[in-house]
């Protein structure tokens, strides 16, 4: 499967994906890591179309028995620190090993004037979760953020 809507600075794919009152993210990349990268930025883009400064760094480990549960796990962990520091991230990096995944998470504080953040995510959800190797060797991984 291959993104098209969205292009990343980092030359990474993520796309939205509509679903009821919810919406859909996902990211595609070269590698599961990279594609759980760009479903991250589209995290972001969710809350906000600003520019996210990589002021500050926060480091998040996640466990789960497969991939497609790693994802739910990552996207969480960003919901929640989102949550807790009351910050943005628009910078990720993903190291995979097996089913533990360490991530590094660029951002800022929000700035409500400059940010305008449109929601706030609730948290990611097992509804249209995927995360596959297309036959050309692109990962992609998505699923539907309660928000």
């Amino acid at each position: 499967m291959s993104c098209s809507a969205s292009t990343a600075k980092s030359g990474g794919k993520w796309e939205h994906f509509a679903h009821d009152a919810d919406v859909g993210v996902r990211g595609c990349g070269a590698t599961a890591a990279e594609a759980f990268e760009q479903a991250a930025c589209a995290l972001t883009a969710v809350v906000t179309h600003a520019e996210v400064e990589p002021l500050v760094s926060v480091e998040v480990e996640c466990e789960a028995p497969d991939l497609e549960l790693l994802l739910v796990e990552w996207l969480n962990a960003i919901i929640y620190e989102m949550a807790v520091r009351k910050m943005l991230f628009g910078r990720f990096a993903v190291r995979i090993d097996g089913t533990r995944l360490a991530g590094t998470l660029w951002g800022e504080p929000v700035v409500i004037e400059r940010h305008s953040p449109a929601c706030e995510p609730k948290g990611a959800t097992y509804t249209e979760l995927k995360v596959v190797k297309d036959p050309d060797g692109a990962w992609s991984a998505g699923c539907i953020v309660d928000v």
